[in-house]
């Protein structure tokens, strides 16, 4: 029993186990992380070693933001600076100290604008982000669904050492992205690596990576029959703006299968 139920982490709980599901393929033994923001400068994220299935309370830390991004300011950290410092920004000292992906959620709950954020390495998603074609087939859509819950388009990272150096591929390209579109991403590709969604809801994040996978599913499906028959850039757009998708778009943010909140 949780002596200091939380609810945030309690729906963090809920989204983890989800996507930690075994028959879904999206993340298994260590893999894949999540974190949410509590609202006052601090944020809970999957703690070192944790497993996402059956994840509880103690799978996660509590962390403040400020020193996280302070360290992000430096050029390179070391193993050993990168692990002093993750302990430094605990909220409690004696808590477990959290994912080396902690700087990663950190630049998406300030510069991505989520309030939650789920990365996992999804079997399919990968097939493809793995291949010689990497993200290229994610940068045209070829059907509606994906536009309204991933976004008309992804943002995309190269391989880069998980952790310290990967965080800064992806401020660049969260910047990168914002200045190209006026508004953040809610998918991220991360080549020879796996997925980040982006949500303002745990139920948003949950259907942001379920979406991804489906998406993955299906392309890898036309290659075997052709390739894909990819939406023309009009056809994009028009769904992008739909008001009756936007209608959609919300409501799919404040509904998911199995997530509390």
């Amino acid at each position: 029993m949780d002596k200091n139920p939380d609810p945030i982490r309690a729906t963090l709980i809920a989204l983890s186990r989800e996507i930690g599901r075994p028959e879904r393929a999206l993340a298994i033994l260590g893999e894949g992380n999540t974190s949410a923001s509590v609202g006052d400068g601090t944020f809970w994220v999957k703690a070192s070693g944790s497993q996402l299935m059956g994840i509880d309370a103690a799978g996660f830390s509590r962390v403040w933001l400020a020193p996280v991004l302070e360290m992000l300011a430096a050029p390179r950290l070391t193993d050993v600076q990168v692990a002093d410092g993750l302990r430094s920004a605990l909220v409690d000292p004696a808590a477990r100290k959290p994912s080396v992906e902690t700087f990663m959620h950190a630049l998406c709950l300030t510069e991505g604008q989520a309030s939650w954020v789920a990365h996992c390495h999804p079997v399919a998603a990968n097939q493809m982000l793995c291949s010689r074609l990497g993200a290229e087939p994610f940068l045209r859509q070829i059907f509606p669904d994906v536009i309204v819950v991933c976004g008309a388009v992804p943002a995309v990272v190269p391989y880069i050492d998980p952790g310290f150096a990967l965080a800064q591929a992806v401020r660049a390209e969260l910047r990168r992205y914002r200045a190209a579109y006026g508004f953040p991403p809610r998918l991220l590709l991360m080549e020879n690596h796996g997925i980040l969604a982006l949500g303002q809801t745990a139920s948003e994040a949950l259907n942001i990576t379920l979406m991804a996978d489906k998406w993955a599913r299906i392309l890898i499906g036309t290659y075997a029959l052709g390739g894909p028959r990819f939406l023309a850039e009009a056809d994009v757009a028009r769904i992008d703006s739909r008001l009756d998708e936007h209608e959609r778009r919300r409501r799919l943010a404040g509904t998911g299968e199995g997530v509390n909140g």
